[in-house]
This record gives structure tokens, C-alpha cells and sequence, in this order.
């Protein structure tokens, strides 16, 4: 199974020097955690996590045939810049308990 992984997954990403594939054994299942450049992350995940599904499915019907019962995680490990800075919030209502002035109500919306 780790090589069928390796070979997909190498094959997909711009970066296949940095893919790492562990098998890890928890509760009579073998998961696969892989690990790829965060640039390759979108990549590997694909649209609404379709390609990784897909991964997924693949793999579980390889080990269903040899008798295993094998799953992926992927894990990521992107650093967000955004997340050392504090988060900027609107307020919903000014302080005076008017509508904060950058924001439009609805036609007929009342407060």
C-alpha cells in the first residue's frame, strides 16, 4: 500500500522530494499520514476535496482486496502568517446602538 500512495502521490505534486507517507497501526488499521510542501497541499485536496477523496476510495479498495483495513490522513502544516496578528472584527452595532456605518441593511430589514 505505501508504495501504490507513494507513486500516486509523487506523481501529482510539484514537490515529490518532500512527500513523506508513515503507515501508523491504530486499532487494527493501518493510516497512511502523508505529508507534502504546503505549496502541493491544495493540489493533493484538489476541488471541494474531490482528489483526495478519490485517494481515499482507491486505497481502501486496494487493502479490502489483500485483507486490510487501511485510511489517509493528510497532514498539514502550513504556517498562517494571519494567525499571529489579531483577528479584525466588525461590529454588528456602533457603540451608540446604531448600525455600524460599513454595513447596508436590506430593503424593509428592520433592527
Amino acid at each position: 500500500m505505501n508504495a501504490f500512495l507513494d507513486t500516486v502521490i509523487k506523481g501529482m505534486v510539484a514537490n515529490p522530494d518532500d512527500v513523506r507517507i508513515t503507515p501508523v497501526e491504530r486499532k487494527g488499521e493501518t493510516v497512511f499520514e502523508v505529508q507534502v510542501h504546503p505549496s502541493d497541499v491544495g493540489r493533493l485536496v484538489g476541488r471541494r476535496g474531490n482528489t483526495i477523496n478519490a485517494i481515499r476510495t482507491l486505497l481502501t479498495a486496494a487493502g479490502a482486496r489483500k485483507g486490510l483495513r487501511c485510511s489517509l490522513e493528510l497532514l498539514d502544516e502550513r504556517v498562517d502568517e494571519r494567525d499571529d496578528r489579531p483577528r479584525e472584527r466588525r461590529p454588528e452595532r456602533a457603540p451608540d446602538g446604531e448600525r455600524a456605518p460599513d454595513r447596508e441593511r436590506a430593503p424593509g430589514a428592520e433592527s
